[in-house]
């Protein structure tokens, strides 16, 4: 994936380090520690909180610029190179991917199709409330 960012001219950050390291682990820890949630109901609400939570979690570290992770690399440096808006590049990104999965033996459920179809547009949304922006020098 990153050497994708070369001729999007894309650099790492601590935050890219943290995405790499922290995110598989804690998702590990997490569902070592959690029984599997039943029942449908809790399942979609769940659901749906994860996908806002993830849309706002990315636009805050990507926003605080301390670096993307591996996709979020390729959406900041599609956005700057095609000039499309994130919400098309992110959408774009995360259906190739789900597609690659899909051909690679990946299993697609709903909450696959709505985190593709959703990230892009909630990242849209989320990036500019985080986003810090440099005033110029006087």
């Amino acid at each position: 994936m990153f050497l994708i960012w070369i001729p999007l001219r894309q650099k790492p950050g601590i935050g890219t380090m943290f995405n790499v390291l922290v995110i598989g682990t804690a998702a590990d820890m997490i569902l070592a520690v959690f029984p599997p949630v039943t029942g449908q109901p809790l399942q979609a609400a769940l659901l749906i909180d994860a996908i806002l939570l993830n849309g706002g979690a990315i636009g805050a570290y990507i926003g605080a610029g301390l670096g993307p992770g591996p996709r979020d690399g390729l959406t900041t440096g599609g956005v700057r190179v095609t000039g499309w808006e994130v919400r098309w590049v992110r959408m774009t990104i995360e259906c190739l991917v789900l597609m690659l999965g899909w051909i690679c033996g990946g299993a697609i459920g709903v909450g696959t199709i709505a985190y593709a179809l959703s990230n892009g547009p909630l990242l849209q949304i989320f990036l500019p409330m985080f986003e810090i922006r440099r005033h110029p020098t006087r």
